[in-house]
């Protein structure tokens, strides 16, 4: 069981919104950095939320995010977009990309865009619920460092490469599929490391090609390059399906990168200390382009309340679609407060007061399963 403690939403939207300016940050990226980064621990996913910070703060200090980056528009048509960041921090020009594509598929019916040269954005499932809560279908995908190793190689030689799909529904909560190409994220591994512990079986290889147990160890050798690293969707070899987990990794390689003539593949590399620089893919299809938006709204209804309802395993409790859990855990966290381990927390002090402020006050304390 994981101790953690608990810290109110909006007195810490306040700090972390504090800290990024003092770092350089304009108000309005400083707000978008931190709705994103605050989202991730709303819907229950702390690999890529508040724990992040010291990998922004590392980043910004280092210059390898630059908060004043003018965005350069390289490519653009009624259909179509191309950002370059120019090392910009990813979720302010991430926001800017998906809002221009929604713009677009307004009145095109459906566009796509292309960011190179930014960094890390968060959670993919942000920019695809962007479009959702436009009656749009949503679509993100961002490539990063090197951790994936291919199916029966032992070295990595692509990121996690998330894709995140979201839809829309009518009085069920909405469709969102924010998933990593390989069985875990590296930010996973970075709790298991937090915390001490050693990781499951079929997560990842070392250097030998064989299951890594040492989450630390596993992650200096990742960025070192010294071999190993997470395993594809599906897990090792082709008996589960890790081949196309590994296929669908390059797809989003293609998609992000090659696309638009940014670095992919063994060309990205993560520092010791902060996030390398990536690029992403995001898309828009407007759904009265096709149909009734009422219409296919209550029929997804009916497909996700036939998933919801569905008889449970033997031993399980109940049966969830992609985005169920985060749902529900958002609207918990937003009224009892963001968790945290307490690794966490004291991390977030020392950043405070490095720049003169001072973490909000723990509201709360709990204990649970590992935090996924």
């Amino acid at each position: 069981m994981v101790q953690f403690v608990r810290v109110g939403y909006q007195p810490l939207k306040e700090f972390c919104q504090a800290v990024f300016e003092k770092h350089g940050l304009s108000p309005h990226d400083a707000e978008i950095s931190t709705d994103v980064l605050l989202a991730a621990d709303l819907r229950g996913i702390p690999s890529h939320g508040i724990a992040r910070m010291q990998r922004y703060v590392n980043g910004l200090k280092s210059g390898l995010m630059r908060p004043n980056a003018e965005i350069e528009t390289v490519m653009e048509s009624a259909t179509s977009l191309v950002l370059d960041a120019h090392g910009a921090m990813g979720a302010p020009v991430s926001v800017r990309a998906m809002n221009a594509v929604i713009d677009k598929a307004r009145t095109s019916g459906a566009a796509f865009a292309c960011v190179r040269d930014s960094n890390h954005f968060g959670i993919a499932g942000y920019y695809a619920i962007m479009a959702m809560r436009q009656d749009m279908i949503g679509l993100t995908m961002t490539n990063t460092a090197l951790l994936g190793v291919p199916t029966f190689a032992r070295k990595a030689l692509f990121g996690t490469n998330p894709i995140a799909f979201a839809a829309p529904a009518e009085k069920e909560k909405g469709f969102v599929l924010d998933m990593a190409t390989t069985v875990v994220t590296r930010g996973k591994i970075e709790v298991y490391s937090r915390l001490g512990k050693e990781l499951p079986e079929g997560w990842a290889v070392d250097k030998t090609g064989r299951s890594a147990k040492d989450p630390t160890s596993l992650l200096e050798d990742m960025v070192n390059r010294a071999g190993g690293g997470i395993l594809p969707l599906g897990g090792l070899g082709e008996m589960f399906g890790g081949h196309k987990g590994y296929g669908l990794a390059i797809m989003v390689d293609i998609l992000c990168a090659v696309l638009c003539g940014a670095p992919f593949g063994a060309a990205i590399a993560d520092m010791p200390t902060t996030s390398g620089r990536v690029s992403h893919f995001f898309g828009a299809m407007r759904i009265d382009a096709f149909r009734d938006p009422a219409e296919f709204k209550r029929d997804m209804d009916r497909l996700l309340y036939s998933l919801r309802t569905a008889e449970p395993a033997e031993g399980q409790e109940r049966v969830y679609y992609a985005g169920l859990k985060e749902w529900e855990k958002e609207e918990i966290n937003r009224q009892a407060g963001l968790p945290m381990v307490m690794q966490t927390y004291n991390q977030l002090d020392t950043i405070g007061r490095e720049v003169g402020l001072h973490v909000p006050p723990v509201i709360g304390t709990g204990e649970g399963e590992l935090p996924e």
